[in-house]
């Protein structure tokens, strides 16, 4: 039997150990608390492996990630995966290459894959999200709500 398609699935991809590059799980977490149809929200940190099954059956991926575009800190991204080509992309921070882990969950048709970022302020050793990146997590959360009912 074939494994039912859901519509969307939402990763929060970072580390929480580094101050604003954990936005990508806080803003999980937050989605988490609230009700979608046809949507699931991991809470994937850095684990994007484990995301394997879920981006399987998913028909659109939403990543919400910390980026670095060169804007000023608190910058929300938004750019298809399809448009990323070489180093012109907006790179995440912590290196995950989600074509390679697309190929690796076997898709026979891959799922459109929007990345959410936002631009860091602080990347050290700490639980909590800069001010600026900090005043931005609504905002990112808006433009999930957003993508959500399209």
């Amino acid at each position: 039997m074939e494994t039912p398609q859901r519509k969307t699935l939402v990763l929060g991809l970072g580390n929480l150990l580094l101050g604003d590059e954990g936005v990508g799980v806080h803003a999980a977490q937050a989605l988490m608390e609230e009700c979608f149809e046809d949507v699931e929200i991991q809470d994937t940190g850095t684990a994007i492996l484990d995301a394997l099954p879920a981006l399987e059956r998913a028909k659109r991926v939403i990543v919400l990630d910390a980026m670095k575009g060169g804007g000023t800190p608190g910058t929300i991204y938004r750019i298809m995966m399809d448009q990323c080509m070489g180093n012109t992309c907006i790179g995440s921070l912590h290196g995950f290459d989600l074509r390679s882990v697309m190929t690796l969950a076997g898709c026979k048709t891959p799922p459109e894959v929007l990345v959410l970022g936002v631009e860091p302020a602080v990347i050290d050793w700490s639980m909590d999200l800069s001010p600026t990146v900090k005043n931005a997590l609504p905002v990112l959360l808006d433009v999930v709500r957003e993508e959500l009912s399209k």
